[in-house]
């Protein structure tokens, strides 16, 4: 035979990760799987692979679904033993995944019933288990229904049913495939899933250990505490001569937070426009296209400094041209020496006005070393929507460059970050410019009390104040916020503004 004819014998069967163009056929899929069970939300589907793409799994025979799995990552001391799905799932949307978990866990696996005897089953857990190796997880945990308990509910308890499946006296079309699969059973959960019937609310915890993993030193794994030391520079704008005394007084500031041990050193907003002070340029529309060809300096001295020094610096923000435009962007500098931006999205009519400043389109959410991050400069703060996208996809803090004129404008922005703080059940870090530069214009004053804000509640400081800045000063704070006890507050507390969003009445959907 040629190939040509041998192709036509051929049945493609794909592994691969799920897609938004995959959702109606994953919840007409779970119709058919599961037809006395509720089915996902097209939200939460957008809402795993926003979140965790890599742990949604679909396999596709030519070109149809027959099977998926869902998964996300948790640190499993965090919940309790008798979890229900809801808790362990954050209501099946996987906002509490948690990137630095030991564990996979593993919320459903459906294969379509006329492809059960293709293995499909067992194709999709080999997928989660190199998932769980290539992350180097402890293992896979699922809690598993047991479908076939109705049956002999009223003979003896779940217990006794999964210990006659464990001797394969029972045959349990879940249970059993789980067993074969390598699992072992934990304990029997209690009040599982309201509307698994069949399982009688009940449902196994079962453990797939990861024989290669390999225990890490990293902080993030298993601590009773997770600190993260922030120092927040509020900087004085005052003339200067040359590129060199600008570089000479910022690298003075991050050795001070390299002094203190520090994770991050955050400078403020437009912190750069010193450097127009000895720039001979009057026009503040020429002055920031003058102020852009400095962009590369810029990069390479905080680059420098970050790696130097140890420290993950927040730089400010400083104007980049592209393409004749002009933009305000935010620059984390990782010590790792690796660079990323958030261009910023509000712009004021003052910019606008002097400048001519155009706002970017693009929202980001950064990993670092200590967890996810997001940067929103100045006004961005003042809308609570983006806060809580980037809450969403997993940002812990939430840096706050600004440059403020006056009071009112600075009470706007701290206002708004204590209560983004709040809402979103995160920390917020404001970092500020004091002092004037009298010979340039439109720069002509500011006013900042930098602070560092948690949510309010027992577990941190009074007011909610985890460290301020005295008002219109030259000065660095430090303040150390444990992301451990962030963790734990998300889930354990009385006021959960965060995870008791009403998502069933309303979402936020952002446009790429």
């Amino acid at each position: 035979m040629t190939s040509d004819q041998i192709s036509q014998f051929e049945k493609k069967i794909i592994i691969r990760s799920i897609g938004a163009a995959d959702f109606s056929k994953i919840i007409a899929l779970q119709h058919i799987c599961f037809p006395n069970m509720i089915p996902w939300k097209m939200e939460q589907l957008e809402s795993h692979i926003r979140i965790f793409p890599e742990g949604q799994i679909c396999v596709e025979l030519d070109g149809e679904i027959i099977g998926s799995c869902s998964s996300l990552i948790v640190n499993f001391d965090d919940y309790l033993e008798q979890h229900t799905y809801s808790e362990i799932t954050d209501k099946g949307y996987i906002r509490n995944h948690n990137p630095h978990g030991g564990s996979l866990y593993g919320m459903e696996v459906m294969v379509h019933p006329d492809y059960r005897r293709m293995k499909i089953g067992r194709r999709l857990y080999e997928a989660r288990k190199r998932l769980a190796e290539q992350l180097n997880l402890r293992g896979i945990i699922v809690g598993g229904r047991i479908p076939g308990y109705h049956k002999y509910s009223e003979k003896m308890s779940p217990r006794e049913y999964a210990e006659e499946v464990l001797q394969q006296n029972i045959y349990d079309p879940v249970l059993t495939f789980q067993m074969m699969n390598g699992f072992t059973l934990k304990r029997i959960i209690t009040n599982y899933l309201p509307d698994d019937e069949d399982s009688k609310n009940y449902a196994a915890l079962l453990e797939w250990n990861n024989i290669d993993y390999k225990p890490s030193n990293s902080k993030t794994h298993y601590k009773l505490s997770f600190p993260v030391r922030i120092c927040v520079i509020q900087y004085m704008m005052k003339k200067i001569d040359s590129f060199e005394e600008f570089a000479t007084q910022c690298e003075h500031y991050v050795d001070v937070s390299a002094d203190y041990k520090s994770d991050f050193a955050v400078f403020p907003e437009n912190f750069t426009m010193q450097l127009l002070s000895f720039l001979e340029e009057r026009s503040p529309s020429l002055a920031i296209r003058k102020l852009t060809t400095f962009t590369v300096q810029y990069v390479e001295l905080f680059s420098e400094l970050a790696v130097k020094y140890n420290v993950n610096i927040i730089g400010g923000s400083h104007f980049v041209e592209e393409n004749n435009r002009i933009y305000n962007v935010g620059h984390l500098f990782r010590r790792d020496g690796t660079i990323e931006q958030q261009y910023k999205l509000h712009i004021s009519p003052n910019e606008r006005k002097w400048w001519g400043i155009n706002g970017g389109m693009k929202l980001e959410v950064f990993d670092t070393d200590c967890g996810k991050i997001s940067i929103q400069l100045s006004s961005d703060i003042e809308y609570p929507e983006i806060s809580r996208i980037v809450a969403e996809e997993g940002a812990q803090i939430i840096f706050v460059p600004f440059c403020a004129e006056d009071r009112q404008a600075f009470l706007r922005i701290k206002y708004c970050a204590q209560a983004r703080a709040i809402e979103n059940q995160v920390f917020t870090v404001t970092a500020g410019t004091v002092g004037n530069l009298t010979h340039v214009d439109n720069v002509d004053i500011q006013y900042a009390q930098s602070g560092v804000y948690t949510p309010a509640d027992f577990s941190f400081p009074r007011d909610g104040i985890a460290g301020e800045c005295s008002e219109n000063t030259e000065t660095v704070i430090m303040a150390e916020l444990d992301m451990e006890i962030l963790q734990r507050h998300r889930k354990s507390t009385d006021v959960l503004t965060f995870r008791d969003r009403r998502t069933d009445i309303y979402s936020l959907q952002i446009r790429s």
